[in-house]
């Protein structure tokens, strides 16, 4: 039942994220994405090495990303495949077969690989040898990266639940939860742990922070209550990652809000209307928002206000942006990473992975390098400099 329940979303899921931005005005047709149109590169970018886990793009919005940990890189594919390689050169480390539907992660930290699948199990590999750790069964489907700090692994799972695992066996150390409503999109923001607090999204348009010790709930906030008179319009979800940084949070919202709360409190500061799906990163005094019909926008930190809107690559699926020194980077349906100017928004450089290999997930960047991985396994290590 949680396999078909999990294909069931999935469907929902793709019919939404393909039509519910015409649902507002059923008198217009859907826009296609739009075109890639050739610019003048400002930053050349390069192949440093790439590496396969094998799979097939089934479009099921994995949650399959790269994690680095103290040098190295960690990666899995949709049919069981995991590989550990050297974060700079791509030299392979271990690469092992679980035989499992890997759905989600890895998550790496504390000596251990952790990875989330379809059918509710959670899977922890020795970091250094790949050697199985434990494997155990959780309350529902894995749609997110684990969190994996020095004292546990904090799981969100589909079902609404967040779980706080033992690093030694997997036991449950704790979970709480939050209503999950009658429809959702397919996904889950991964858990984000600030000092002793854990703080999760969820679907219903809630943030809350728990306390990592034993679960207590601080606060619980809702940053985008849920309105309309069809489940549709009633569509909260919250999917990417909670950002702090110091004593501030930020989160988007599908259908909803970008705001601004208090770590202590969880009290919204500031918010203003938006839409995403993919979510927000920080760099500096700016958010960058991926919105759900994939125009880029700049915001104030301290206000929200808008300094900029990228809609070049507009309805072409983008990811959440990553920093990659003063540039941000989104990689759109066909698997073309796109470098923008931080400061203004403008295209500055771009490069092709594999062509009809859609990505899902955001890139992720260190070394000095950004790391693709599409959603048919295949990895890329990318490297952007600007030209002389």
């Amino acid at each position: 039942m949680m396999r078909i329940a999990g294909l069931l979303r999935t469907v929902v899921a793709m019919t939404l994220l393909g039509g519910v931005l015409a649902a507002c005005d059923k008198d217009k047709d859907v826009e296609p994405p739009k075109a890639l149109v050739a610019f003048k590169a400002q930053v050349a970018v390069e192949r440093v090495w790439t590496a396969s886990l094998g799979g097939k793009d089934h479009r099921l919005r994995l949650a399959l990303v790269p994690a680095l940990d103290e040098g190295h890189l960690y990666a899995a594919g949709g049919e069981g495949q995991v590989g550990a390689y050297d974060a700079v050169s791509g030299r392979s480390l271990w690469h092992v077969v679980s035989k499992l539907p890997l759905s989600a992660g890895p998550g790496a930290g504390a000596g251990l690989v952790v990875l989330g699948t379809l059918d509710g199990r959670v899977l922890a590999l020795d970091a250094a040898t790949g050697a199985r750790r434990w494997l155990i069964r959780t309350s529902g489907e894995v749609l997110a990266p684990p969190t994996v700090t020095a004292s546990g692994i904090l799981l969100r799972t589909v079902d609404g639940h967040l779980h706080n695992l033992a690093l030694a066996d997997g036991r449950e150390v704790w979970s709480n939860e939050q209503p999950v409503p009658a429809l959702t999109l397919r996904g889950t923001a991964a858990p984000t742990v600030v000092g002793d607090a854990v703080i999760a999204a969820f679907d219903n348009g809630k943030v809350s922070a728990y306390a990592l010790t034993n679960g207590d709930i601080l606060w619980d906030t809702a940053v985008s209550p849920s309105r309309g008179k069809t489940e549709l319009e009633r569509l909260v979800d919250i999917d990417g990652p909670v950002v702090a940084e110091g004593r501030d949070l930020f989160v988007v919202g599908f259908q909803g809000r970008v705001a601004q709360l208090g770590l202590d409190t969880g009290q919204i500061w500031w918010s203003r209307d938006s839409s995403s799906y993919r979510g927000l990163t920080l760099a500096g005094d700016s958010l960058f928002v991926t919105s759900a019909d994939s125009k880029i926008l700049a915001l104030s930190r301290r206000d929200g206000t808008e300094r900029w809107t990228q809609d070049a690559l507009a309805r072409r699926g983008l990811t959440r942006p990553v920093v990659d020194g003063d540039s941000i980077v989104v990689v759109d349906f066909e698997g073309f990473v796109h470098w923008l100017d931080r400061s203004t928004g403008t295209l500055v450089g771009r490069i092709g992975t594999a062509r009809k290999a859609r990505v899902t997930n955001a890139p992720i960047a260190g070394n000095g390098l950004v790391y693709v991985q599409n959603d048919a396994g295949q990895v890329f290590a990318l490297r952007g400099r600007p030209r002389s």
